[in-house]
């Protein structure tokens, strides 16, 4: 693992990147003393999940759910009479160019 600081991090942060993507780690120093580390992200096996949520369960952190939410997806969403969703974004970004 490479240890750099903020400032270097800062001056040279494509350099580090290519060095995440490769497979290595950067350890961020400020001041000598670490503060993060920068790691490459894969993508999650479903096991994986499967048992990060099984840990969470078990230390009392996560409650699993109960009821059946499918409906949530089946059923299209409710339609309100006279609503312009366009006309409301459009007002909300109004002083955004």
């Amino acid at each position: 693992m490479k240890a750099v600081s903020v400032t270097d991090l800062k001056a040279n942060l494509s350099r580090y990147l290519r060095l995440v993507r490769r497979g290595s780690e950067v350890q961020i120093l400020e001041r000598g003393v670490p503060i993060a580390r920068l790691v490459g992200f894969q993508a999650a096996v479903a096991g994986d999940d499967k048992a990060r949520v099984d840990r969470l369960v078990k230390g009392g952190i996560l409650r699993r759910g109960s009821g059946d939410l499918s409906w949530l997806v089946r059923d299209p969403p409710p339609s309100v009479p006279g609503s312009d969703l366009s006309g409301a974004l459009a007002a909300d970004r109004g002083d955004r160019v």
